[in-house]
């Protein structure tokens, strides 16, 4: 009789181990697919300065301008999971031109959250696409591979309003003319939750 109690014990305690266990289940998870659509404004020092080879034939040279540009833009963030995101961006580089000289970007890429904080992320981005740049008044131009490099940051303004207040980027294009170039700058824009 003792060791029939103690087996029964011993199935009432495992049982209640088990029904315990299923008590730490999560009894609903968040959606963590999410898609937000935002536009901003950009300032970029392009990195050509109207310089051309003094010999034929000629060709642009790098340098750093005097004169940044400006232009408008938008961008969209398409999350995954906590981990998994994407970005996709197109910005258009057509104000305060020096010798007609403007830049615009169409670019894609991992986004990697840093560091979250308060209604905060700070944000790692790596992508790549192409570039579409007008060397003069005259109608020199061409299309480029461009790799970008950057980061910033995205606050919560409300459920569905962000405000990007920096969006720094380094771009470099491997092949422009018969060397690189490397335009960088800065960026800030609001962003709309869609789901």
């Amino acid at each position: 009789m003792k060791r029939l109690a103690f087996v029964l014990s011993c199935i009432l305690a495992a049982s209640a181990a088990v029904a315990a266990d299923a008590q730490v289940a999560p009894s609903a998870t968040a959606r963590q697919f999410s898609l937000t659509a935002g536009g901003m404004a950009s300032a970029f020092q392009p990195d050509f300065a109207y310089n051309w080879s003094s010999k034929p034939p000629y060709y642009p040279v790098p340098g750093a301008s005097s004169s940044w540009i400006f232009g408008a833009g938008a961008y969209v963030d398409v999350k995954f999971s906590r981990w998994v995101q994407l970005e996709a961006e197109g910005r258009w580089m057509r104000f305060n031109q020096y010798q007609g000289i403007h830049q615009d970007n169409y670019l894609v890429g991992p986004r990697i959250p840093l560091h979250r904080f308060w209604n905060g992320t700070v944000y790692g981005k790596a992508q790549v696409g192409f570039s579409e740049m007008s060397f003069d008044t005259q109608g020199d131009h061409g299309r480029f591979t461009d790799f970008a490099f950057g980061g910033g940051m995205d606050m919560k303004l409300s459920r569905h309003i962000s405000f990007r207040p920096v969006d720094v980027e380094y771009q470099y294009y491997p092949t422009w003319g018969s060397t690189t170039l490397s335009p960088y700058g800065v960026s800030m824009g609001i962003g709309y939750k869609i789901f």
